[in-house]
């Protein structure tokens, strides 16, 4: 019979995302530390420090990824789906300020290394199809369109100019996301060029 778990994993996955956050990586040692638990109730609930990272990443990209989708299908338009999907950093800032602050400014790659199991790996991955997804759902609803030009125009809106607003200091006042707003605005006026 396995042993129970004595530790709230959610408590140490939310140390974690608060330590990545702060410091930008995270180690077996500062995060028993911090969580007052022993390195080995670590390494017994997620294996590996790069399971660990992978299970912090996954869930606050998933949980990103959701309000992202929740806020431009409650948009009124196609153009304020796109705004609201831009903004979504922002409101995901204002609940999960940690989780926020590391999605927006960590590297990904570098926090979580080669030695990621297969399985995070692959769910990962799952979350990059569905930002491309939402892009193509986007384009599509804005411009009836899903080539390569209409997504290019999307990503601009609804990831690099939010990577661009909040990336530095993390400003999600009113100001800048009346500014980030009018920005994805001003893109989406620009007509698509024709296909071809």
């Amino acid at each position: 019979m396995p042993r129970p778990r004595v530790h709230d994993l959610d408590r140490l996955l939310d140390t974690a995302e608060r330590l990545v956050a702060e410091d930008g990586a995270v180690s077996v040692r500062s995060l028993a530390s911090a969580a007052g638990v022993s390195n080995g109730a670590i390494y017994h609930a997620f294996g590996s420090i790069a399971a660990l990272l992978g299970r912090v990443w996954l869930r606050a990209a998933t949980d990103f990824l959701d309000l992202q989708a929740e806020l431009a299908d409650a948009a009124a338009s196609a153009e304020d789906a796109v705004v609201a999907a831009a903004d979504a950093p922002a409101v995901f800032a204002e609940r999960r300020p940690h989780a926020a602050r590391m999605l927006l400014t960590v590297d990904k790659d570098q926090l979580l290394g080669p030695g990621l199991p297969t399985e995070l790996a692959d769910a990962l991955f799952a979350l990059d199809k569905r930002v491309v997804a939402l892009l193509i759902r986007l384009s599509r609803a804005m411009w009836d369109r899903r080539d390569a030009a209409a997504v290019e125009v999307m990503t601009t809106c609804v990831v690099d100019l939010p990577t661009a607003f909040f990336r530095r200091g993390l400003d999600t006042g009113a100001d800048n996301r009346d500014r980030l707003a009018a920005a994805v605005r001003a893109v989406l006026a620009v007509p698509l060029r024709p296909k071809g």
